[in-house]
């Protein structure tokens, strides 16, 4: 017994020695620097961490960017929450519109939540714990589903969800996300209950692998690069345009980030999930941004995001309000005192002044 768990301490190390070594190493070719703030991973990095090929340059069509597109887009921020205003609508028809809206999204921290779980420091899909690990977020299936109808109604086919994830394609035998998945199922029950016919839900689903796992600041680039490599279907991009949603806890804002900069006319909003390691702890949401005239929008919960996906005409106010109402559904068991509902209510009252407009 004394040998096995010899053996296995010297595994351990090792691992924990190969980690930090590559880690240091692919952190400066990235220029990558990360530290934590109120529990919550911080990053930053160069203008273009990441360059094209040039096959990839001459393959893809890039309409010029409006030189006065930052002008339609307000950035301010109101006691930690994210306000958008109206006009800033104008910086997506700017580029003009594709016929259809695909979102792509991660999984861990953005879809369902990790619980936090991690194994010698390493995070087994992501940093929050404000949920039980396996929960889905009340109204993210309702939110990436009006998302994905736009404002073309009626809109019977409404592209399928795309799935960057960092999970490792090595372990697809136990991480496998199929059509009969709880994931898959939330989908296609929202969607039922929006009356679309044929189902929608679950799509394509682009792995990462266990060298994103080990080597943490790879995973923006995997997701980037199987974003590149989704494009494709439409060169174009006056079929397909792109909404990707992620969160805050695994580089997703540097994968976004980058589609932003490389293809701000494929990729038409990205939005953020806030997420934290500290239980119970007040997170602050940064204010949006502008790349390229494309929005980041930072949320705690998806009414906010579904609220500035309206102001941002990405959504209805009727979609706006299925979000709510599922959510609601969602955490109608839950504690009206729980940080849960706290950050809810906080979003639902800032989207009531939204929708008394109408």
């Amino acid at each position: 017994i004394a040998s096995s768990y010899s053996s296995f301490t010297s595994i351990l190390i090792a691992f924990i020695l190969i980690k930090a070594y590559a880690s240091f190493v692919l952190g400066s070719f990235l220029h990558a620097t990360t530290w934590r703030e109120n529990g919550m991973m911080v990053f930053s990095t160069r203008q273009r961490p990441y360059h094209n090929h040039l096959k990839q340059q001459q393959h893809f069509y890039q309409r010029p960017i409006p030189p006065t597109v930052s002008d339609y887009f307000s950035l301010s921020s109101s006691t930690g929450t994210t306000r958008l205003a109206a006009s800033s609508a104008s910086a997506l028809n700017a580029y003009g519109d594709a016929l259809f809206t695909q979102v792509i999204s991660d999984v861990d921290d953005t879809l369902k939540s990790s619980g936090g779980v991690n194994i010698a420091g390493v995070a087994l899909g992501g940093i929050d714990v404000q949920y039980e690990r396996g929960d889905f977020y009340p109204g993210v299936a309702e939110f990436m589903l009006q998302i994905s109808l736009g404002l073309r109604r009626p809109n019977p086919t409404p592209p399928n969800v795309c799935i960057l994830t960092a999970r490792a394609e090595e372990f697809k035998v136990a991480l496998e996300l199929k059509q009969d998945s709880s994931l898959a199922v939330a989908f296609r029950t929202a969607g039922e209950a929006e009356g679309i016919r044929g189902g929608w839900g679950l799509g394509p689903v682009l792995y990462g692998s266990v060298a994103e796992w080990i080597v943490q600041y790879r995973k923006g680039l995997r997701k980037f690069t199987n974003f590149e490599r989704l494009i494709q279907q439409d060169p174009t991009g006056t079929i397909i345009n792109y909404v990707y949603v992620g969160d805050t806890g695994e580089l997703d804002q540097e994968a976004g980030e980058t589609m932003l900069r490389e293809y701000p006319t494929y990729c038409k909003a990205v939005f953020l999930h806030v997420v934290s390691d500290v239980p119970g702890a007040y997170v602050p949401v940064p204010p949006p941004k502008l790349i390229n005239g494309r929005p980041i929008v930072f949320f705690r919960t998806y009414v906010g995001a579904a609220l500035a996906a309206t102001q941002l005409r990405l959504m209805t106010v009727d979609g706006l309000r299925k979000v709510i109402d599922a959510a609601c559904v969602k955490l109608e068991k839950v504690p009206q005192n729980s940080d849960r509902w706290i950050d809810l209510i906080r979003d639902m009252e800032r989207a009531e002044q939204v929708l008394k407009r109408f």
